[in-house]
C-alpha cells in the first residue's frame, strides 16, 4: 500500500471510530450471528462522495435501513456518505471497497476503464436517446455483460447501477451553442480515454482529473469548463463559478454499486438476498430522485445567474457529426457483442 493510501486509510479508520468504531475486514467470513448470543453484530459500512442530502446518499440509507430492519441488532450499518469531506480523492472508493475498508461503494463508471478496457465502450457519447433507454439497456444485457467484465478484474461484487445521468458541459468563458465555441477551451473530464478524445474532436483541450482537483481547478480558474449532469454542476458548487451551461446530453454515465467480494460472499444467504432486493428497490428510488434533483439544479444554476442554453436540432446534429470519428475507432478497439448492444 502507498504512503498515500495508508494515510488515507487511517483517517478513514479514525472517522468511523468517532462513531463506534470500524475494524476492517471484521465482516469477512463471518457468519450471521443469532440474537442474544453474545456475538458481535456484522458490520456493513457503506460510503460515497457526496452530501447526506443527495440521492444517491439518500439510496445508501435506503439499503442500509432495510438491511437493519430485516435483521435488527444482528447487523451494525454505519455511512460515510462523503469521503471527500475526509480528505479522501474520488477515485479513492474505488480501493477503499476491493481492500475491503468498506464494504459498499459506487463511483462512475469511467473511473474503471483504466482497469476494465471494455468499459469504455459505455462512455462513448450519444449512444442513447434518452434515460429510458439507457435504464433498459444496463437493467439488461448490456448491464449483465458489463458486470462480468468488472467483476473479473477487480475484487467486487456488482449488485447494480446507479444512474448519474445525461451530462452537459458548463463553462466560465462563453456560450456554447456548436463544437466551433469549444475551441481550445480547457475541460476538465474523467479518467477515460473516451472522453478525452470525445472532447479533442469537439476541438476543447481535454485534462483528465479527479473530482477532487476538478473543483479546485473550477475555483482557481485554472480549466475554463466541466462536463456534468446539472444536479453534480450544483452539488459540487460548479455553478457558482460558470455562467454558462450548454444542455448537451453528451455522455450518460451509469454508477456501478459494488461490494468487497470476499465480505459479500462470505455472508450467509438470507443477507445476500436482502442486500439485493435492499439495492434493486434502492436503484429506482434514486433514479426517481435524480430526475427531481436536475430540475432543482436548473432552477439553482438560474438563481446563481447562470445561463442554461438548449441546443436546437441543427447545433446538436452538429455534436455528433463532430465525434463520428469516435464510433470507427470503437469498432477497431472493442468487442462485436458489446458494440451491438450500443448500436454502434
Amino acid at each position: 500500500m502507498s504512503r498515500r493510501r495508508f494515510l488515507a486509510s487511517s483517517a478513514l479508520l479514525a472517522a468511523a471510530a468517532a462513531t463506534e468504531g470500524f475494524v476492517p475486514g471484521a465482516v469477512a467470513g463471518r457468519q450471521l450471528p443469532s440474537a442474544g448470543d453474545g456475538k458481535r453484530a456484522i458490520r456493513i459500512v457503506m460510503g460515497g462522495y457526496g452530501p447526506p442530502t443527495t440521492g444517491f446518499s439518500q439510496a445508501l440509507k435506503r439499503i442500509g435501513d432495510r438491511v437493519q430492519q430485516r435483521f435488527g441488532g444482528e447487523v451494525d450499518v454505519k455511512y460515510v456518505y462523503n469521503i471527500l469531506d475526509l480528505g479522501y480523492r474520488g477515485e479513492d472508493i474505488l480501493w477503499l471497497v476491493e481492500q475491503g475498508l468498506l464494504t459498499l461503494g459506487y463511483q462512475s463508471s469511467s473511473y474503471l476503464t483504466e482497469r476494465v478496457h471494455d468499459l469504455g465502450a459505455a462512455d462513448l457519447p450519444f449512444i442513447f436517446a434518452d434515460a429510458g433507454q439507457a435504464r433498459a439497456s444496463m437493467d439488461g444485457r448490456l448491464g449483465e455483460l458489463l458486470t462480468a467484465r468488472i467483476e473479473a478484474q477487480m475484487n467486487y461484487r456488482i449488485l447494480g447501477y446507479f444512474e448519474n445521468g445525461f451530462r452537459h458541459v458548463s463553462n466560465r468563458l462563453r456560450p456554447v451553442h456548436t463544437p466551433a465555441d469549444m475551441k481550445g477551451m480547457k475541460i476538465r473530464v474523467l479518467p477515460s480515454q473516451v472522453q478525452a478524445r470525445t472532447f479533442e474532436l469537439l476541438g476543447a483541450d481535454p485534462k483528465m482529473m479527479d473530482l477532487s482537483e476538478a473543483i479546485e481547478a473550477v475555483k482557481a480558474a485554472t480549466i475554463d469548463a466541466q462536463e456534468n449532469p446539472f444536479a453534480n454542476t450544483v452539488t459540487y458548487g460548479v455553478h457558482k463559478y460558470h455562467r454558462f451551461h450548454s444542455a448537451t446530453s453528451h455522455f450518460y454515465l451509469s454508477r456501478p454499486i459494488f461490494l468487497h467480494r470476499p465480505t459479500f460472499d462470505a455472508w450467509p444467504r438470507p443477507l445476500q438476498e436482502t442486500m439485493r432486493e435492499a439495492v434493486h428497490e434502492a436503484i429506482g428510488f434514486q433514479r426517481d430522485s435524480h430526475v427531481k434533483e436536475e430540475e432543482d439544479a436548473m432552477s439553482a444554476i438560474r438563481a446563481e445567474g447562470g445561463e442554461i442554453l438548449e441546443l436546437t436540432r441543427q447545433e446538436h446534429d452538429a455534436f455528433v457529426a463532430a465525434v463520428t470519428p469516435l464510433y470507427g475507432e470503437a469498432r477497431r478497439e472493442y468487442g462485436r457483442e458489446i458494440l451491438s448492444l450500443l448500436n454502434v
